[in-house]
């Protein structure tokens, strides 16, 4: 990436906008790998991609105010679990108490990012909101996959194009804010038992999450002792899990699989056998781009307004 893209500053020509579902067949696809929406999302997944290049958990030294202001706000909704305890119901997967849960963020949602985000970032709401309500998980299905981090995502990619995030902040909304979020989704899913939404089963990636697996490989790049075969050592697992994302995650399958992990995980277990960090890094942006941003039963979910608009970008001559 020479020419490393940039996202677009949209504080000062932000038009409020109600996003609506553009995607429903494979032909969609098409339009939208091809459209503003994709470019900058793909975009924002890169930026911080190269944000945590070669870096630690414990590299952050100081949170940056704005992140750690998300970071609070996902605190109170963490605790708000306490209030809904899982209902006791012979379901093996979707506890109902989930949505009762979900019910109390969407009420509290408005109040909760009137009191976070600067006055000028009001006008957003409305459409930013979509994307933070969308981030949990399906309260309807009761379930949670890579269309709902791609829901964050999103927002946080918002939140970036309105100004209320900067580059300096780029590595450490992997590394805290977003690694927050995702002990938080996890809490969740073990907490009421979701299911995996569109989930390959034994043969996908990892039954709930995708991005850690970007960022967490790039944070690896170059590591002078730790090689993709290493998560296949569980002391080594335990070791890293708080530095590294990818380790963590190697870890967490630990925590709620059962069995050998080549048989439960046997694409990771394939990709452990990849000779470097940087090889993983870039397989895992592209199969991000093949199994997330390009699968209709995924992204058919994702909504697009002013933000992320559906429509065509214009051609330049350093189209990828």
């Amino acid at each position: 990436m020479e020419n490393q893209p940039t996202l677009p500053s949209l504080s000062s020509t932000y038009t409020p906008a109600t996003p609506v579902k553009c995607i429903h067949t494979q032909q969609d696809i098409v339009t939208f790998t091809e459209s503003v929406a994709f470019e900058r999302l793909l975009t924002f997944v890169m930026l911080l991609n190269q944000s945590v290049r070669g870096k630690k958990v414990s590299d952050v030294t100081t949170v940056p105010l704005h992140v750690q202001q998300v970071m609070d706000v996902l605190d109170v909704v963490d605790a708000w679990l306490d209030d809904f305890p899982p209902l006791h119901n012979p379901q093996r997967f979707g506890n109902k108490a989930f949505r009762q849960w979900a019910e109390k963020v969407a009420q509290e949602t408005p109040r909760l990012m009137a009191t976070m985000l600067p006055a000028s970032i009001h006008v957003a709401l409305p459409e930013l909101n979509v994307y933070w309500l969308g981030s949990f998980g399906n309260e309807t299905r009761i379930d949670y996959g890579s269309g709902h981090e791609l829901s964050f995502m999103a927002w946080l990619c918002g939140l970036a194009m309105l100004d209320y995030f900067g580059p300096e902040d780029h590595a450490a909304i992997v590394l805290c804010l977003f690694n927050k979020y995702l002990e938080l989704v996890r809490k969740i899913q073990r907490t009421y038992t979701l299911e995996p939404a569109g989930s390959h089963g034994v043969w996908g990636l990892d039954d709930h999450q995708f991005l850690p697996y970007v960022w967490g490989s790039a944070q690896l790049i170059n590591h002078s002792k730790l090689k993709p075969s290493s998560i296949t050592k569980p002391d080594l697992v335990e070791a890293m899990a708080g530095e590294y994302l990818y380790f963590r995650c190697i870890q967490y399958i630990g925590q709620v699989k059962r069995g050998p992990f080549h048989e439960h995980s046997p694409m990771l277990y394939d990709i452990s056998g990849v000779i470097s960090w940087n090889k993983v890094n870039t397989g895992m942006a592209k199969m991000y781009v093949a199994e997330v941003l390009k699968k209709v039963p995924v992204v058919q979910h994702f909504p697009f307004g002013h933000l992320f608009p559906f429509v065509q970008i214009q051609p330049s001559s350093s189209s990828s």
